[in-house]
């Protein structure tokens, strides 16, 4: 990874960026054990001139459960926890919504997403404002299989968020879980791999050199959107709570080549506990497993470690081949970021390899389904809402996960409020009659609210992929 060839991964990145619609990007390559290139494209928010650099932080969301699981093999290193102990044994306060599973989970379960428990995003999406570090592992216990240990991948962030912060008090048991979580990351990780910028306070990371999220809004149109809905993670930030730039992001990804050794050298978390994040414990898709907060591959013949992050506004991943020591860090500020990370990744082995090239074609194609499934998704939308079904709507709604629910009118648009966060709504006739609202603002594009009644009360339902919730009228 030469000065041409970081140079050609820099123009592949601006035009893609300029395709997708993406602000602003930061990434940092490695080489031969040494930092060869760090830097920005684009902007840190739209609208204002100051650019991205190495030193501008983003959220990187998921990324944050690989750095988990390295403070969790200092632990091991320590003899304080083991990988295939129960975790029942280290903290007797873990629960999940079924009890055999509960028996079963090793303290390696906790980040395998191989529990068969799914996601339950929602929970802590719309309801965060009075959420703790107690409470998260707390939901868990709501938290029921809906396959077999071991059967299928089925990432859950809960259980990610329960990891971190039992680390965190087999660190520092008389702490809160939440402070004892933050200082073993800041002791044990940032500061012995040099991370000197990242943090997971919020306040501090918006003061300084920090990216805006972006997303596109219901007209397909990238646009600044608020940070609200990024406080969700923050009660579960083991997760995906970290704040970090690339200049610091590269030297965690140098020291997985490096398999813990740090910047002198010395082997700071043994390599038999830095490659046990990378075991096999699920499978992922063809050639894909998924070990502890790490992802593995064989793409394109290669082997390759890496692991990708989304919040609102905010994707990151990190790419390494470990036979070769090469590997790259980036971090963006759009949603559609997210699709560029895959023909990133592409076009990062195809300059590694002198590889036939075709990551170019693939952002294209990102591009054009894109635009498609956004015009067919928009063609169906009634903006503003339509004005028969808004007036059928009920003032208040409550539901006991999710929290309340607030409609009111701003002019023509409907609002639905749900405390945290809000978005203004469309309304869409479904092919069996019946009628949803749609959030349609960058970033939260996209809930839906099915409008219902059950035992003669207004409700409106939403879902994901393994749950329903109901909102029902109040007074």
């Amino acid at each position: 990874m030469d000065a041409s060839r970081v140079a050609l991964l820099r123009s592949f990145l601006s035009d893609s960026m300029k395709q997708l619609g993406v602000p602003g990007a930061s990434f940092a390559v490695l080489d031969g054990g040494k930092v060869v290139y760090e830097g920005g494209v684009g902007v840190r928010e739209l609208g204002k001139p100051a650019p991205v650099d190495a030193n501008t932080l983003f959220m990187a969301a998921s990324n944050t459960k690989g750095m988990s699981t390295l403070m969790l093999s200092s632990l091991a290193d320590e003899g304080k926890l083991k990988w295939d102990q129960p975790v029942t044994q280290l903290y007797p306060g873990f629960k999940l919504g079924d009890a055999e599973t509960t028996q079963k989970v090793l303290f390696k379960h906790l980040i395998c997403a191989c529990t068969g428990l799914p996601r339950q995003d929602l929970e802590w999406i719309f309801e965060y404002k009075n959420a703790t570090p107690e409470s998260s592992l707390a939901l868990l216990a709501t938290n029921k299989p809906t396959s077999g240990f071991g059967d299928i991948f089925q990432y859950n962030n809960l259980m990610a968020s329960a990891a971190g912060y039992i680390g965190g008090h087999l660190a520092y048991p008389e702490m809160p879980l939440g402070a004892a979580y933050d200082l073993a990351m800041q002791k044990r990780i940032f500061d012995p791999l040099g991370m000197s910028s990242t943090t997971f306070d919020m306040a501090k990371a918006l003061k300084g050199n920090h990216a805006s999220p972006h997303g596109m809004d219901v007209n397909g149109k990238t646009a600044l959107a608020g940070m609200e809905m990024n406080y969700s993670i923050m009660p579960h930030r083991p997760a995906g709570g970290v704040w970090t730039t690339a200049h610091d992001f590269i030297r965690y990804v140098k020291f997985e080549a490096d398999t813990g050794k740090v910047e002198n050298g010395k082997q700071y978390i043994s390599a038999d506990n830095v490659l046990a994040r990378r075991q096999p414990q699920v499978n992922v898709g063809e050639n894909a497993t998924y070990g502890m907060g790490l992802e593995t591959e064989v793409a394109w013949g290669v082997p390759i470690l890496f692991h990708g992050g989304s919040m609102f506004g905010f994707k990151s991943n990190f790419y390494l081949l470990p036979d070769s020591g090469i590997g790259v860090a980036l971090l963006t500020n759009s949603d559609e970021g997210g699709r560029l990370l895959r023909p990133f990744m592409r076009r990062f082995m195809e300059i590694v390899f002198d590889g036939k090239p075709e990551a170019a074609a693939d952002i294209k194609a990102a591009v054009a389904t894109t635009k498609a499934g956004l015009a067919q998704f928009r063609d169906r939308l009634v903006i503003p809402a339509a004005t028969q079904p808004v007036s059928k709507l009920a003032k208040r709604y409550q539901s006991p996960e999710l929290g309340e629910l607030i409609v009111s009118k701003k002019g023509r648009d409907t609002i639905f409020d749900f405390g945290e966060w809000k978005s203004v709504v469309a309304s869409r006739k479904n092919d069996d009659g019946s009628i949803s609202f749609i959030t349609t603002e960058p970033t939260r594009l996209g809930f839906e609210m099915v409008v219902g009644e059950r035992q003669g009360k207004r409700v409106l339902i939403t879902r994901d992929g393994q749950h329903e919730y109901v909102f029902t009228e109040g007074s």
